[in-house]
């Protein structure tokens, strides 16, 4: 695919695809940010490289696809509330994104997609895996399909922002974020379904016992983890990812332990999943 001066090169058929003759320091056309979206949409998660850009326009990119989120708990720039920080070093008990998830599912509106943009890297390690929902809805058998298609789950985020990373909210409040979503979820802007439960977030299906719950959503967390759904991205030094959360998970690799990795995160907001 191109478009005017832009390039996608796919990372493999499933998932994942390179966009070159862009840069991200400028103000972008309509029909450029129209050829990224298409991109998007057809292959879930884009790369970018050697994009020397700051947090403005960083925020810039993001606001071209829609309203920026705000974390609830997650440490952010200094005087960039929209801007996540994502680290970590010799210090580090456990970091963000060290197990399948997508972002912040625990919202009654979980964000629609999120842009990566790498600062520092260690000298080898901290690659970042992303998967299909897509492939993993329509791998299943019919019968499973079926009966998953009537069914919600929670997503909640306490045990994971609060217990294993230790994080705050920022208002100061007591609760965390907990939403009941569907586990087939159709997407909102191509039609299609894909699975809608991760590890990181989803804690159990409404309406079943504590035991079919749990080798439910074993089961499922399990078959998202297929090797035939996921691309692999090696990061260099100012690269950028923007993934799509509707169709998407990913998981970030903390190999690299004690060496330290930096980026910054801005987030798109979305809709309540149906």
């Amino acid at each position: 695919m191109s478009h005017a001066t832009i390039e996608v090169e796919p990372l493999n058929p499933q998932i994942g695809a390179e966009i070159r003759g862009v840069d991200l320091s400028r103000p972008l056309g309509n029909e450029a940010v129209q050829a990224i979206h298409e991109a998007l949409l057809r292959h879930l998660v884009i790369f970018f490289r050697d994009q020397d850009i700051d947090l403005e326009q960083q925020k810039a990119f993001g606001r071209r696809f829609g309203k920026l989120h705000i974390h609830p708990t997650a440490p952010f720039a200094p005087g960039h509330p929209e801007v996540l920080v994502v680290k970590a070093d010799e210090s580090s008990k456990a970091v963000a994104g060290n197990r399948w998830h997508t972002d912040v599912s625990c919202d009654v509106e979980p964000p629609m997609g999120s842009i990566l943009h790498m600062r520092e890297l260690p000298p080898s390690g901290g690659d970042t895996m992303f998967a299909n929902m897509y492939a993993a809805y329509e791998a299943l058998s019919g019968p499973m399909q079926a009966f998953l298609s009537g069914l919600k789950a929670w997503h909640e985020a306490e045990h994971v922002l609060g217990g294993t990373l230790g994080q705050k909210r920022h208002d100061g409040g007591r609760e965390y974020p907990r939403a009941l979503h569907p586990i087939v979820r159709t997407h909102p802007e191509t039609g299609r379904k894909c699975l809608y439960v991760n590890s990181g977030f989803t804690t159990r299906i409404e309406g079943l016992g504590e035991k079919e719950s749990r080798a439910i959503l074993d089961m499922l967390f399990d078959h998202v983890r297929t090797p035939e759904f996921q691309c692999r991205f090696r990061w260099r030094q100012k690269s950028l990812a923007f993934w799509d959360n509707r169709s998407t998970q990913h998981y970030a690799c903390w190999d690299y332990f004690p060496h330290s990795r930096l980026g910054y995160r801005v987030t798109i907001c979305g809709s309540r999943p149906v």
